[in-house]
């Protein structure tokens, strides 16, 4: 069994209001030096089998056709050790 992680984030050219709020509301809270904040999403897939390139290559394709949306969001690929 192993895991895998996929990481989704807006790309760099699209705004993040929710970034956005977040780093606005943080000095409020008391946390202070923080000049910026991206928000996304992580995805823990669980595969049944050893993480090969076979697996690796059908959970990209899960992230292309299902968990990102490729026009707008970046994702990496990571097995977790």
């Amino acid at each position: 069994m192993a895991r895998v992680i996929v990481d989704v984030m807006l790309k760099p050219e699209i705004l993040d209001a929710q970034g956005q709020a977040i780093a606005r509301a943080l000095p409020r809270l008391g946390f202070s030096g923080v000049s910026a904040v991206r928000q996304g999403k992580r995805f823990v897939v669980d595969l049944e089998g050893p993480a090969d390139e076979t697996a690796l290559s059908d959970v990209r394709k899960m992230a292309e056709t299902l968990l990102a949306n490729t026009v707008i969001e970046d994702y990496t690929v990571t097995v977790e050790s």
